[in-house]
């Protein structure tokens, strides 16, 4: 009855840690799948390119060798390495992005629903910070420097702010071949078709015309 016993835990086991250890993304099912742009196929993903014609070049990419431009209304450059821009990165679960900050820029809060990020400061000073999720919403926020890693929870709305006296470098990882991102306040205010006044007001306790005024505001940034 033991051995029983000991053998049911073991299969458990087995079953419970590879659920607990995947990654956000599928995982692949062969070598590598570079991005076709010549299909026009609507799948979970990207369609592969022919074995037969993937270069090595496919595998290679300038994407974040070169500052962004920061000269906005957020002071921040946000220039992504992911499957969308790389191809070689289909179905290989990972992807980076480069973020340049001007002196006070910031990447505002937003959310990446596909994936954890892990942010690597190679110059100047964040202070970086997330929300949790309801009924809590606790803020855990830190100063960070150069050479310190911080990681943002998968889903959860987040914020990284210049504080220095210069521009900042940061390098971020992500766990999906394409992380997806969505400002709050972009997706508040600017959605398409735009979410009916009555509900921002009520939900922001935000009269009609601070509604039209962050409309017109949030708009240009």
């Amino acid at each position: 009855m033991a051995s029983q016993w000991i053998m049911v835990l073991s299969l458990l086991v087995m079953w419970v840690i590879p659920q607990g250890s995947l990654a956000a993304d599928e995982d692949p099912l062969q070598d590598f799948c570079v991005k076709d742009t010549t299909q026009q196929i609507h799948v979970n993903g990207f369609p592969c390119k022919d074995a037969a014609q993937v270069q090595a070049s496919d595998f290679v990419s300038t994407v974040v060798k070169n500052p962004g431009n920061t000269s906005n209304g957020l002071g921040v450059a946000v220039t992504a390495a992911n499957a969308l821009t790389f191809g070689g990165l289909n179905t290989l679960g990972v992807s980076l992005a480069r973020i340049d900050f001007a002196k006070n820029g910031l990447n505002p809060p937003h959310v990446h629903p596909r994936a954890t990020e892990l942010l690597y400061l190679s110059q100047g000073t964040l202070v970086v910070g997330f929300v949790t999720s309801t009924p809590e919403n606790k803020l855990f926020a830190q100063t960070i420097t150069a050479g310190e890693l911080f990681v943002f929870p998968r889903g959860l709305v987040h914020f990284q702010l210049s504080t220095g006296d210069g521009t900042a470098l940061a390098f971020s990882s992500f766990n999906s071949q394409n992380q997806g991102t969505s400002q709050v306040a972009k997706a508040l205010f600017t959605s398409s078709p735009p979410i009916d006044d009555a509900v921002l007001e009520k939900s922001l306790q935000l009269s009609a015309a601070d509604v039209t005024r962050l409309r017109s505001l949030i708009k240009k940034t």
